[in-house]
């Protein structure tokens, strides 16, 4: 008979002594059992290794599990046996059992109320005891050699008839008193690999085996629900399925939900059989738990790559069309067989936007329900949705939820989710479903608003060019602008043609440092300052002048340069060109034979200084010839490291000689465009003027 004491740990008197502290892992269980299997080869106690091993292993185990502590383990042995400690240094009672002889368990049944690991001391241990000390606690068990006394069932006794062996699938005779110790351990030390896609069927089936052996049971099965839809499947078999009328052990798999398991024996629930099932049940509830966390975990770090993606994707489209057209295709069908986006027009009214189907030919019928309206239809409930703050169920047909497009305090509209095709959304679904509205939402807003930043630089960008430019009897004029590649910024490159007194005609090209709405203002200030100054009939120096004080004084820093062509035509069909340049690139003299040149002298910038200079060119333009006006982003187009340069804009220029002033500029703005495949990152303005007098 095993007995309980506290006090003193016998063994320690001489023999072999190992001691070594463990951290509280999972490898824990293994290197203390590696250290006892050294011990006993080296002393020759082989005779006791299964039983050693087997409570080594339950002892670390249950130190692991409520202490979780690090662990010291102590071996002795001697002539006669072995003596193992198992300390941890946690505060509290051993395992919430109290020490004590096994006749003291009335009913083998307490055991799940009080643990088991002392148990199984209690049963093969010759005698076991605990030891509280100031840092902690720990339980020791004594195992002799054969000759000294045990527990009432030896593990070196013969086995009793009718008992199967390990791996048997016979049918069960008379109940087994006891597993072999050998079985027991070999039974309590399987554990699954955590690292293998899926350890579990392969352990249970090894632990439903042995266990099946053990109490002699025809056969058995072991059932889980992960709770993801698929029902009950079967885990593991073991032995014949069982017939009409026979008596089954099932116990419950102790495991938290989603999850729910059985484990079922075909074998007559006696005394013994059940407490041991229950204790396999225990171990294996423990695996299943340690898979659905790892699911668990493995689900969460999906779902937050996919978040992620969503985000990166959705943060790239500044389309709002595109946007709501990308949504559904992120939601289908990982989160739902269907999805659809309805969008609150100005009149509160839901608009459907976008919607996919799993199965395309469900579309044109999914279109169909979405648009019903009534007091039942899903019009109704998605309209609950975008009033509400959470999600609304949606009922059959469509079989699904809605949640609101909320951004910045704003509804936009709904998104409405149909279930999957076996099971409803669980909690953590719904909850990313709710994530994926609050990001889809900000997308929708943040594009609706680079929509209207975009749509108000174009309106503003237009306000700073001419509509069209005027038709002049014998003058050609042609002009092209691109913007640079962000659509949404208003540039400073801005052209003009004004009339003057005594039948002139005013060419204006310029460029107004920076991008933006500043830039802007002070473009249109530069435009309208020099459209009323050279309406009053001030000379061009003057008007440069005053134009530059007033830059200096309310331009906020920013400068601008401009070239200005005061252009008479005479009798004789010659234009005159008095030519005025302030920082600003030289125009390109395009000669009816081809022949090409830069002119004109330069000047200084407005906007920088108190005064500028800006000396005067005079040209003359013969019938055919052509003067090209253009700004920086034409010859700082970039191709890589590469310009396009002034020589390549000669070079394009000398062929369009005699060409109109319309295709001259638009060739210009082709062979830049086509120069680079990046979009522009200055604003492109391209002005001709061209004598068109019949030569």
């Amino acid at each position: 008979m095993s007995t309980a004491t506290d006090g003193a740990v016998p063994g320690r008197a001489d023999g072999q002594v190992r001691r070594v502290r463990l951290p509280a892992d999972r490898r824990t269980p293994a290197a203390a059992r590696a250290l006892v299997r050294s011990v006993l080869t080296e002393v020759g106690l082989e005779e006791l290794l299964n039983e050693a091993l087997l409570l080594t292993t339950e002892l670390s185990t249950n130190a692991i599990e409520h202490a979780r502590t690090e662990l010291d383990i102590e071996v002795v042995a001697d002539r006669s046996g072995l003596t193992v400690t198992v300390s941890d240094f946690a505060a509290g009672p051993i395992d919430d059992v109290t020490a004590r002889p096994r006749n003291d368990l009335t009913d083998i049944s307490q055991v799940s109320e009080r643990g088991r690991g002392l148990l199984l001391v209690d049963h093969f241990a010759s005698r076991w005891g605990t030891t509280h000390q100031a840092t902690g606690k720990g339980v020791w068990f004594r195992l002799d050699r054969k000759g000294h006394a045990r527990g009432d069932n030896r593990p070196d006794d013969p086995v009793p008839p009718g008992v199967p062996s390990a791996g048997s699938a016979s049918s069960p005779g008379p109940a087994p008193s006891a597993p072999t110790a050998g079985a027991m351990s070999a039974l309590m030390q399987t554990s699954p690999d955590p690292y293998a896609d899926d350890p579990l069927p392969t352990f249970a089936a090894d632990l439903l085996v042995r266990v099946g052996d053990m109490v002699g049971a025809a056969g058995g099965a072991i059932r889980l629900d992960r709770g993801d839809g698929a029902g009950w499947q079967l885990l593991a078999r073991y032995g014949r399925q069982p017939r009409p009328g026979d008596e089954l052990l099932r116990v419950p798999l102790t495991v938290h939900r989603p999850y729910a398991g059985e484990l079922e024996l075909d074998a007559a629930p006696s005394g013994y059989a059940r407490p041991l099932a229950a204790l396999v049940a225990e171990r294996l509830s423990l695996h299943l738990e340690n898979d659905r966390l790892r699911r668990a975990d493995i689900r969460r770090q999906t779902w937050l790559t996919f978040l992620a993606e969503a985000s990166e994707l959705l943060a790239q489209s500044l389309d709002v069309d595109l946007t709501m057209a990308l949504i559904p295709q992120l939601v289908v069908p990982r989160l739902g067989q269907w999805c659809a986006v309805h969008t609150i027009d100005e009149w509160g009214r839901l608009r459907l936007a976008a919607a996919i189907h799993a199965d395309e030919t469900m579309l044109p019928e999914l279109h169909k329900m979405l648009r019903e309206e009534g007091p039942d239809s899903v019009q109704a409930r998605l309209r609950e949705a975008g009033r509400g703050p959470g999600q609304v169920p949606i009922g059959a047909p469509l079989d699904g939820i809605a949640v609101p497009l909320i951004a910045r305090g704003q509804r936009l509209g709904t998104l409405s989710v149909g279930r999957h095709q076996r099971h409803r959304h669980d909690p953590d679904e719904i909850a990313v479903l709710e994530d994926v509205a609050r990001r889809s939402a900000l997308a929708i807003e943040n594009a609706r608003i680079h929509d209207e930043r975009r749509k108000v630089a174009q309106t503003l960008q237009q306000s700073l060019l001419p509509p069209v430019l005027p038709v002049v009897d014998g003058i050609g004029l042609g002009a092209e602008y691109v913007p640079t590649g962000d659509a949404a910024d208003v540039g400073g490159d801005f052209y003009d043609v004004v009339p003057l007194a005594d039948d002139r005609w005013l060419v204006v090209i310029g460029d107004v440092s920076g991008k933006g709405v500043q830039a802007a203002a002070v473009t249109g200030l530069v435009r309208d300052v020099i459209r009323v100054l050279v309406g009053d009939g001030r000379p061009l120096p003057d008007a440069l002048t005053r134009l530059n004080e007033t830059l200096v004084e309310r331009g906020h820093g920013r400068y601008c340069t401009l070239a200005l062509a005061a252009v008479q035509r005479d009798p004789s069909g010659h234009l005159h060109v008095t030519l005025h340049l302030a920082g600003h690139d030289r125009p390109l003299l395009l000669r009816s034979d081809g022949r090409a040149s830069f002119v004109g002298t330069g000047g200084t910038a407005l906007g920088l200084l108190d005064s500028v200079t800006s000396p005067a060119t005079e040209l003359r333009l013969d019938p055919g010839d052509a003067l090209i006006f253009f700004t920086d982003g034409v010859t700082e187009r970039r191709r890589g490291r590469e310009l396009f340069g002034l020589d390549r804009l000669r070079a394009a220029a000398v062929p369009l000689a005699g060409y109109s002033a319309e295709v001259v500029a638009a060739r210009l703005r082709s062979a830049v465009i086509g120069f680079s495949v990046e979009s522009p990152r200055d604003d492109i303005a391209i002005l001709v003027l061209r004598n068109d007098t019949a030569g």
